[in-house]
């Protein structure tokens, strides 16, 4: 089971689904239960965090590149759309919306961003909706971040605008008071 080919080189921006973007800051070879393995070692700079990834699990795992301009543009639509609220439990909500975040999917991802987007002028958002939202805007902003060369505050600003700009259609008709 020896190397297989290597898709990411160091200094590449990478998404693994259950952290985000991260980058890939040398590939090492190590000795692993009697076993020679050659590994990513990938740094999440928000998190503070170093991981490390065989090579020939890469895939599986579901390491990809950065997303394409098509599906970038195709996340931003997303933004601007109806926001979709299932009316099932929260505690399913929730775990779907996870899911969507941890697949690391980019257009799923703009989803649940959009779903639980709330606008100023509207009620408050629970405790749990405004900690999804804010995994969703977050690791939607460090990829839109690390493909527009630019910091993840000003991608988030980005997309706070989108969110902000197609709200009124959506939120402005009168309370059914």
């Amino acid at each position: 089971m020896a190397s297989s080919a290597v898709l990411f080189d160091v200094g590449d921006y990478v998404v693994y689904p259950k952290h985000g973007v991260g980058r890939v800051v040398e590939l090492q070879n190590d000795e692993i239960a009697g076993m020679q393995l050659e590994l990513y070692v990938l740094r999440f700079e928000k998190e503070k965090m170093t991981l490390r990834v065989p090579t020939n699990k890469a895939e599986s795992v579901g390491m990809r590149k950065l997303s394409s301009d098509k599906t970038l543009k195709q996340a931003m639509e997303t933004l601007k759309g109806k926001p979709k609220v299932k009316r099932t439990m929260w505690s399913r909500r929730a775990q779907e919306y996870e899911a969507k975040i941890n697949s690391g999917d980019l257009v799923s991802i703009a989803e649940v961003t959009r779903d639980l987007f709330r606008p100023d002028d509207q009620p408050e958002q629970s405790y749990s909706e405004r900690q999804i939202f804010e995994a969703a805007s977050s690791r939607l902003a460090r990829e839109l971040a690390a493909m527009e060369k630019t910091d993840e505050p000003t991608a988030l600003q980005k997309i706070l605008g989108i969110l902000n700009e197609a709200a009124p259609q959506y939120y402005d008709q009168p309370d059914e008071a």
